[in-house]
């Protein structure tokens, strides 16, 4: 039987084995401990639906709204990005955006992060490229305010062209190594309550038009610069939405780069985004 006097005095004498044992144990633990913490709570990240527009088209009312779960909230126009946690339901125990705002919604859940992203032109597209480029994105809700559509028509185009373009190209990129996963686009017609909104069916045709006049600008410019038709090359080709050569613009062309959009109406005010939110469940 060991003698417990004999064992400490000879773990107090200094020695080579005592001090090989000792550094063992304090450089060893510290990893032992991390792994332990590590596998017991892994981290995960949260797939994303960015908010996509034009300053006051609802970006933010909708995010307090589907937050909220009652009504949305005042706000003010947005000067940076800002992300809330949301849940849609697994077994459809929660089947609205009011039940899934419930703490004590039913059924079984996923998380998922909604980004309102600011819409002024010198904040909007380094905020909206910076989340495009995520590998979480799944979806991206552009939303624009039906009520004015007239008066806004080219620069809700415009914006329009740059986000799909860049899906676009990112589709393309994937071409020559692997495809990057789809992004979907909900054109969310906003503010369908009001007397003066254009109707969500004119919306589609209102906007494939003016996005086929802002192809046509700026294919014509590139003519313009001296480069002949035939020699454009496909880094060119690349720079125009949709199909190379067509006429006129569709949303059905940006499904060949697995781009799927959808229009749908809405209206933040009255609570009426049931069907965003089953788009928003589809996707996550």
């Amino acid at each position: 039987m060991v003698d417990p006097k004999q064992l400490l005095e000879y773990i107090l004498t200094p020695s080579t084995e005592i001090f090989i044992v000792g550094a063992i144990i304090v450089l060893l633990l510290p990893i032992l401990v991390h792994l332990y913490i590590s596998r017991s709570t892994p981290y995960t990240t949260l797939p994303s639906i960015v908010l996509l527009g034009l300053p006051g088209a609802g970006k933010t009312s909708l995010l307090t709204l589907l937050e909220r779960g009652d009504k949305a909230l005042q706000t003010n126009i947005s000067q940076e990005p800002q992300s809330i946690e949301l849940t849609v339901s697994d077994d459809h125990g929660a089947s609205t955006f009011r039940e899934a705002a419930r703490e004590d919604a039913p059924g079984s859940h996923r998380k998922f992060l909604l980004v309102d992203t600011p819409g002024h032109p010198k904040l909007r597209n380094t905020s909206a490229m910076t989340h495009m480029a995520s590998n979480t994105v799944k979806g991206i809700i552009y939303m624009l305010d039906a009520s004015i559509l007239d008066e806004q028509l080219t620069d809700v185009a415009a914006y329009l062209y740059d986000i799909l373009l860049t899906l676009q190209k990112r589709t393309g990129a994937g071409k020559t190594s692997k495809t990057p996963n789809a992004i979907n686009v909900l054109i969310a017609v906003n503010k369908l309550d009001l007397f003066t909104a254009t109707p969500a069916t004119l919306v589609k045709s209102h906007l494939e038009a003016e996005l086929g006049r802002i192809r046509q600008f700026r294919s014509k410019g590139l003519l313009e610069s001296g480069v002949a038709v035939e020699d454009i090359g496909s880094e060119e080709q690349d720079k125009q939405l949709g199909e190379y050569g067509s006429e006129k613009f569709s949303f059905k062309q940006m499904l060949e780069f697995d781009i799927e959009v959808d229009i749908i109406g809405g209206s933040v005010f009255e609570g009426n985004v049931d069907k965003w939110w089953e788009w928003i469940s589809g996707r996550i």
